[in-house]
């Protein structure tokens, strides 16, 4: 069930506007369009004196809404730089290396927008080669809220017009990316694990595992702009840093539109360790073949000593094991440590996709056909409650504990 404008038959005449108690009523282009924050409450049907607004009864029954675009009018690329705690998040300089392979490749502008954070921060994105950052330093944005994120992102998009917009897989970007791109009517590719240009075209060429990381599916939106994908952290390596590097800061206004929501409160999992998981050098992840969560104490044993962190196979997450947020995977996060340690994990495509890329991975597996030694630097086959505690004690002996 959905609820369209008829562009065709539109006026503008704005009547229906106040018509609507959940604000999804905007203008575009001089034309009324309903936005996603609609409640299908239906009040706005009988007000439309031309009759424009109509309910349909399934998605394929409703008219095209997709506004044509000038894709000439669209140059740049814009990466969304998310921060934690006033602090530039990891995956912002992961995606600012792309953007500006991208960008130089396109030979265009590289820009990035900063919600929340100080000039200081904004001056770091420009090091790390950003040619131009856009900054709303205003302090109640620096816990994410979906809402004013999705307000500024889009007025900075509608006035700079960009041909390619990134941003993190994360729980932030997966929250709001989604709402920016349905506003805009863009396409949205999700967790990309590699980007490319078709010199021809000019259309983003944005590469996703598909069908349980099976295939690798190459998505393009040759018909709307922006282009815009979401990366996931881990899977592109950092740029080169330039200290001496000079770009142009420019300060942009909080949305006046308030909030219909905010943040009371934020509850960090310190369960296992401090270390954030996508952060680590070291990992040690367990799987289903731990038989139990009392497996996950011997391993968290073992990751301190290395001075790293516990992760898991969803297996080991979906029997209650562990929490979800210690999950590699398709379905988790994507890492890329210097050390990883896979305990009793078989080693599913889904999983692998997470971690393969990692500098040394080490597998220790009753099966000696289990398709985690295909990838793994160094194999062992053994019982994992035999191998662990030798390693401990090893270690512990090694350091005079």
């Amino acid at each position: 069930m959905q609820i369209k404008v008829d562009r065709e038959l539109c006026t503008g005449c704005q009547s229906c506007i106040a018509s609507c108690p959940y604000d999804s009523i905007v203008m575009s282009e001089d034309k009324a369009f309903i936005n996603e924050y609609c409640q299908i409450c239906r009040a706005c049907l009988t007000v439309c004196p031309e009759g424009a607004i109509k309910e349909y009864k399934d998605t394929y029954d409703c008219p095209a809404q997709v506004k044509q675009v000038d894709l000439n009018a669209y140059r740049g690329v814009l990466v969304f730089a998310e921060q934690r705690d006033g602090h530039v998040a990891h995956v912002a300089f992961e995606l600012l290396s792309a953007g500006r392979r991208l960008a130089d490749t396109l030979s265009v502008t590289l820009s990035a927008a900063l919600f929340g954070a100080d000039e200081a921060a904004a001056a770091e994105l420009i090091k790390w080669g950003a040619d131009t950052v856009y900054l709303c330093d205003d302090s109640n944005l620096t816990r994410f809220n979906d809402e004013p994120y999705s307000e500024l992102l889009s007025k900075i998009i509608t006035e700079h017009k960009p041909e390619i917009v990134l941003a993190g897989a994360t729980a932030v970007g997966r929250s709001f990316f989604p709402r920016v791109a349905a506003r805009l009517q863009a396409g949205l590719t999700a967790d990309c694990t590699s980007l490319e240009i078709d010199e021809g075209t000019r259309n983003l060429l944005a590469i996703r595992p598909a069908f349980g990381g099976n295939i690798m599916a190459t998505i393009l939106c040759p018909d709307t702009r922006p282009q815009m994908a979401t990366v996931r952290p881990k899977v592109m390596k950092t740029g080169a840093y330039d200290a001496n590097r000079k770009g142009k800061i420019i300060k942009i206004e909080k949305p006046q539109k308030a909030a219909r929501t905010k943040v009371v409160d934020v509850v960090k999992d310190d369960s296992f360790s401090n270390i954030s998981l996508q952060d680590a050098e070291v990992i040690v992840s367990g799987g289903r073949g731990l038989g139990g969560q009392k497996g996950f104490e011997m391993l968290g044993q073992l990751a301190g000593l290395l001075g790293g962190t516990l992760g898991a196979s969803r297996a080991a997450v979906d029997e209650g094991w562990i929490q979800y947020g210690h999950q590699v995977g398709q379905t988790g996060k994507t890492v890329c440590p210097k050390i990883y340690i896979a305990c009793g994990i078989s080693g599913a495509v889904q999983h692998m996709v997470g971690m393969q890329s990692s500098d040394i991975i080490v597998a220790i597996n009753k099966n000696p056909e289990a398709p985690i030694f295909n990838i793994a630097n160094y194999g062992i086959v053994g019982d994992l409650y035999e191998v662990i505690p030798l390693a401990i004690k090893k270690i512990k002996g090694e350091k005079g504990i």
